[in-house]
């Protein structure tokens, strides 16, 4: 297993808290684990459904990163462990005018990416929180950690990558918060 530490802290607007709070629109879905996959499509050399069965056979990093909320709050030091992001670009193939990518969610919510962010190395699909199972409420069974940016954009109960050439709003985005919201430069509404 590959072990990556992000740990970066930058104070600006935040405050440090032991808790991991659960924020939520709406419900927590209830998720058929016998029907759940995960589905690669839009502007890729190869569409991909992966069932359960086939994520958790896949190659395995762990992540220690910083979680910041665009509520002011930031929980340090949180252990991941799951399927990096660029094990599911690498089997999905990316074409070369793909720039976004729409992270689409059990319940109905998706959030939008610049595909660059899923290129990173701390970039993951979450399986495992602090060496525990992930929880329901922080988005079991699979949740993408984007540790640059804020926890919106940090998807729960993920089903679906959309690989798009031109950027879209999710849910969020359209009702106000920043395209990009990246934690390091407070990039939290649109102005």
């Amino acid at each position: 297993m590959i072990e990556i530490d992000a740990t970066s802290f930058n104070a600006n607007g935040q405050f440090i808290t032991e808790k991991f709070p659960v924020l939520t629109h709406g419900t927590s879905p209830n998720i058929d684990m016998q029907s759940w996959s995960l589905q690669i499509f839009g502007e890729v050399e190869r569409e991909i459904e992966f069932t359960w069965n086939q994520i958790i056979r896949l190659p395995k990093v762990r992540v220690t990163a910083d979680f910041h909320c665009v509520t002011h709050w930031s929980r340090l030091k949180n252990t991941w462990e799951g399927i990096s992001c660029q094990e599911i670009l690498r089997l999905s193939s990316p074409l070369p005018f793909a720039r976004y990518v729409m992270v689409h969610c059990y319940g109905g919510y998706r959030t939008n990416l610049e595909l660059s962010e899923l290129e990173q190395p701390t970039s993951l699909f979450a399986i495992n929180h602090d060496g525990k199972q992930l929880e329901v409420g922080h988005g079991a069974p699979l949740r993408l950690i984007v540790p640059r940016r804020y926890g919106w954009k940090n998807a729960k109960w993920v089903k679906g990558l959309e690989f798009m050439s031109e950027n879209s709003p999710g849910f969020w985005e359209e009702r106000g918060y920043h395209m990009r919201g990246d934690a390091r430069n407070e990039e939290r509404f649109r102005t």
